[in-house]
């Protein structure tokens, strides 16, 4: 999962990037509101944290403006302790989510894992799909009750695949979601990913191949 993070307290916006790092994100920071718009408008995300008190841009327009150009990733937005007025104008201007500081980073991961979910459909954190079933608050896969033990790159390729059910999806967006910016990047990796992936999860089968665009992930209701 890639996360944008724009926050312009340079302590907390590390902390939070190297907190999200350990739990499994790609993650970009931005300083501003000004380097956020950039960065929404010029990379898919799956959910970005913005603080609303950001110079250039503030949060609140920088939010009006990624929705108002039909940027649909969810939205978690961090606000002053007691400025209930921010709140509602962040929901207003489209944020999904919103978290006032300070926070512990527990209730923050829980609600940035809660709005992803929703945005694909999901209102539980255990994914079930026939007798495949993935728990993205534990990061943990089971087949047919048994647990599967994956590597970190293995269980980022599934979930993004559950979490985008039913349609194709390229190994350049598979790549973009899943490393850092900076990071050496290689197509032939996805597929041995994906290789590894189809026989540990075995014998379900729910990981399509299609022919010179990417894989799908096949559900029942599909």
């Amino acid at each position: 999962m890639r996360v944008l993070v724009v926050e312009d307290e340079a302590n907390l916006r590390e902390q939070l990037a190297a907190h999200l790092k350990a739990d499994g994100f790609a993650v970009d920071a931005a300083v501003d509101g000004e380097e956020g718009l950039y960065y929404g408008r010029e990379y898919e995300y799956d959910a970005a944290v913005v603080d609303l008190g950001l110079p250039k841009i503030d949060g609140i327009e920088m939010i009006k403006r990624l929705r108002g150009e039909q940027h649909r990733f969810p939205i978690l937005v961090l606000t002053a302790r007691g400025h209930w007025q921010d709140k509602v104008e962040g929901l207003e201007a489209g944020a999904d989510d919103y978290l006032a500081k300070p926070f512990q980073m527990e209730e923050l991961m829980a609600r940035l894992n809660a709005v992803i979910r929703r945005a694909a459909g999901y209102a539980s954190p255990v994914l079930n799909q026939g007798q495949l079933q993935l728990d993205t608050a534990k990061k943990e896969v089971r087949v047919e009750g048994t647990a599967v033990e994956l590597t970190a790159y293995e269980y980022k390729v599934l979930e993004y695949l559950m979490l985008n059910p039913d349609r194709v999806v390229s190994k350049s967006e598979l790549t973009d979601h899943l490393y850092e910016q900076d990071f050496d990047r290689d197509s032939n990796v996805i597929e041995v990913f994906v290789g590894r992936l189809r026989k540990k999860i075995a014998p379900v089968d729910f990981i399509r191949t299609v022919r010179g665009q990417g894989y799908r992930f096949v559900t029942e209701a599909g």
